[in-house]
């Protein structure tokens, strides 16, 4: 997250020189929407998913920093529990 700040604090400063980065546009994984992929960091960052209820998907992932929760808020995700070892439960509500 510092990084983001760092590169937007130097974007503003000299527009010229920093590139932006280019946009991705994420896939689909089963179960699980483009925007939800994406604000979990992308297709590279996940290493299993799987349901375990009707409203909630167990998602494994190689980097847990690259979650972005604003992101999954705005996808439809209510609650996010992150646990050890890269493990995230997406509480996903009936909805999905």
């Amino acid at each position: 997250m510092f990084e983001k700040m760092q590169r937007a604090f130097w974007k503003a400063l000299t527009p010229d020189l920093i590139v932006d980065e280019p946009k991705v546009v994420a896939q689909a994984v089963s179960g699980l929407a483009p925007d939800i992929v994406a604000a979990l960091g992308g297709v590279d960052n996940l290493k299993a998913q799987q349901p375990v209820a009707l409203t909630r998907v167990r998602v494994e992932l190689r980097d847990v920093e690259r979650v972005d929760r604003q992101a999954l808020s705005r996808a439809g995700v209510p609650g996010v529990m992150s646990l050890d070892d890269g493990v995230v439960h997406l509480l996903l509500g009936l909805d999905r």
